[in-house]
């Protein structure tokens, strides 16, 4: 592991990669995703603050409206608009959760992470680089790329995770440096040296 350490401190990983902010520290190469702006972190509760406002008129309209069918209709279609803006909020926040990962040289494992907003909320995996059996490169719909991790869990299962996504057309040679040390890592075969 000492060889494949050194190789990276010769031709380190570029510092940005897409989305993804990279910092290498002496036994570890450490990727996160950047912070959504204000505004998207704003959405959700934007949201929820609109659905919270159709509820009470909605209740409002249901209480002073009497028996007649028209007049109950409205508040039941803004009740169901309330409810389809809280539907709305939580696609929202599950969309700000940040990615990080960190490939621990020394004990040869991968701690991938999803960053959510709420407290505890995180969720965290370790995998250790046997386990890995691809990096993948994804071309998405809108031309930009995607790296991905592929392993095993278990005898049947196969997992997959984004670690890099957002990568330009014009950031192909720096996505190549980093699938190959990707695959350098892992112990993958195909990828030919470390920055070769």
């Amino acid at each position: 592991m000492a060889s494949f350490t050194e190789a990276l401190e010769e031709n380190p990983a570029p510092r940005r990669l897409g989305d993804v902010w990279l910092r290498y520290e002496p036994g570890r190469l450490l990727g996160q995703s950047q912070s959504p702006s204000a505004w998207h972190r704003q959405r959700p509760t934007l949201a929820l603050t609109l659905a919270t406002v159709l509820a009470v008129v909605s209740m409002a309209g249901l209480l002073t409206g009497g028996g007649d069918a028209a007049a109950t209709l409205i508040p039941l279609l803004l009740g169901l608009a309330s409810a389809a803006m809280v539907g709305v909020a939580l696609r929202l926040e599950g969309r700000l959760g940040r990615r990080r990962f960190v490939l621990h040289f020394r004990s040869e494992r991968l701690r991938m992470e999803r960053l959510r907003w709420a407290p505890g909320a995180t969720h965290r995996e370790w995998v250790p680089f046997d386990d890995v059996s691809a990096v993948e490169v994804v071309e998405r719909t809108t031309g930009h790329f995607a790296l991905v991790v592929v392993w095993r869990e278990g005898e049947t299962r196969t997992r997959r995770e984004v670690m890099v996504d957002h990568i330009g057309p014009g950031e192909k040679e720096a996505l190549l440096r980093v699938w190959r040390l990707l695959h350098n890592a892992f112990g993958l075969m195909g990828a030919g040296l470390a920055g070769a």
